[in-house]
């Protein structure tokens, strides 16, 4: 009788990757964590418990297979595993990396609410796709039928990518129009190299390319071509801009030297890691080299800012949040690598203005207590009467959120509905706007969210497209 391969959680212990240490990391923008080898892999996998009612699939935006996965790993059937993987996923290798697990489908696994630890499923799903991509098993898209049918998309961030690469597979003809001089949105110029390295992101790029997908880079909508000419050359259009406008923070000396925003902080130091000038580092404007570092913010944007000035060399990087370290929105396990690697958290401090002539020298903080709940459920902070006092700091980055932009106005299309907050409105479903053959997806639509969402949002726009262009998804 052939041995049990798999519900081997109760004798085997969970078991993450090797991380680099903290001594190491700090001086570069590699990965934190190393790839598991083969062995390893199946060993993890082979603690899934293959339940009837698997809450990891159920709890993925994406309902990846991952039982089904985790099976073929343990029993060395890698490419069939991969097949699997990418059969729901269009990035699996970069979900592996930087979806929030620990609130996902690590964080909704059988074993895990029994006491023995989850199955590491991102670190096998990252292996997966990273074996898959060095044996050569990910091809670029062969239509079986080429359709005369084009779609535009705007934006190359993941949820416009995905959408590309499921309507080239379908046959369509694509052209993907974005601002920035390479493809991948967030995902090349928010997300830094020790999360995600960019060579993971420009492969896909090229394989897309190899696929026929056409990408213009470069081409901001409505200053070097229009909404309206776009809509007149395609069949269809969706709109995957995400959201880049950055929240503000008002106060006394908010207008001050050295106070920035936690995009343009994030964009220059991924621009230089790809070997591009950058003004800005050079000047030291967004360079933490050296600097008392205050970063305001509690998501995961805060915690690539925070780690990415520790990498800049910055004297000391503090990051200041209104809540509880146990009412932050950002990653638990973000949050633990910032701390090995020198970042100080102050938690319930919120900031109320900031010091300075010029430029900033510190920023103006009033301690915060936690009341009651408010309309979400959180507990609100409170302030504490009569405890402000000032963090010195001489470059501040804020890490607010981000909000859209005004499309209807930068695009002069006032006909685009969006609701109260600047997302596009579109149906919950299709992903159709309220233009004929306009869909909506990711960030845009959602409101700032998580890149597996924008995948999703891709995949299915996708479908719709092809079920009203052709009758077929």
């Amino acid at each position: 009788m052939a041995k049990q391969p798999m519900l081997k959680f109760v004798n085997v212990a969970r078991d993450m990757p090797e991380k680099r240490s903290a001594e190491d990391r700090r001086d570069d923008f590699q990965e934190v964590y190393h790839e598991f080898i083969n062995k390893k892999a199946a060993e993890q996998a082979s603690r899934c418990s293959q339940c009837g009612v698997p809450y990891c699939q159920s709890h993925c935006p994406l309902h990846n297979n991952i039982p089904d996965w985790l099976l073929m790993t343990a029993t060395g059937r890698l490419e069939e595993a991969y097949q699997i993987s990418q059969a729901t996923n269009t990035f699996p290798e970069i979900c592996g990396r930087i979806c929030p697990q620990d609130r996902l489908c690590e964080g909704n696994c059988v074993i895990e609410q029994s006491g023995h630890g989850t199955v590491t499923i991102g670190a096998v799903e990252k292996y997966i796709t990273d074996t898959a991509w060095d044996k050569g098993w990910v091809k670029p898209s062969t239509p079986r039928v080429e359709r005369d049918e084009s779609v535009g998309i705007i934006g190359a961030g993941p949820g416009g990518l995905a959408a590309a690469d499921r309507l080239r597979a379908l046959g369509f003809k694509v052209t993907v129009y974005d601002r920035n001089d390479r493809s991948g949105g967030l995902m090349t110029y928010g997300i830094p190299g020790f999360k995600l390295e960019k060579d993971i992101v420009m492969r896909r790029v090229k394989l897309l390319e190899d696929s026929g997908v056409e990408i213009v880079n470069n081409c901001a909508i409505g200053e070097n071509i229009s909404f309206a000419d776009i809509r007149a050359k395609h069949d269809a259009t969706v709109i995957a801009t995400g959201v880049y406008k950055s929240r503000d923070l008002g106060g006394p000396g908010a207008g001050l030297g050295g106070i920035v925003k936690a995009l343009d902080y994030l964009t220059a130091s991924n621009h230089l890691n790809f070997g591009d000038k950058v003004p800005e580092i050079d000047s030291g404007e967004l360079n933490a080299e050296g600097k008392n570092v205050v970063v305001i913010g509690g998501g995961d944007t805060a915690m690539d800012c925070v780690r990415t000035a520790i990498r800049q060399g910055a004297k000391s990087v503090k990051c200041l949040y209104r809540r509880d370290r146990a009412n932050m929105p950002g990653s638990v396990r973000e949050t633990q690598n910032a701390e090995e690697e020198g970042v100080e958290f102050v938690w319930l401090a919120a900031p109320k203005g900031f010091t300075g002539d010029d430029s900033v020298t510190g920023v103006m903080v009033q301690k915060m207590r936690l009341g009651a709940p408010d309309a979400t459920g959180r507990r609100a902070p409170e302030e504490i009467e009569g405890s402000e006092y000032v963090e010195q700091a001489n470059l501040v980055i804020k890490a607010l959120g981000f909000e859209p932009e005004d499309l209807p106005v930068m695009w002069d299309t006032p006909e685009l509905e969006v609701t109260r907050w600047g997302t596009v409105v579109a149906d919950f479903n299709t992903h159709q706007t309220k233009l004929d053959d306009v869909y909506a997806i990711g960030d845009i639509v959602r409101g700032a969210s998580l890149v597996v969402w924008a995948i999703k949002d891709g995949r299915d726009a996708a479908d719709s497209i092809a079920k009203s262009l052709i009758g077929v998804s």
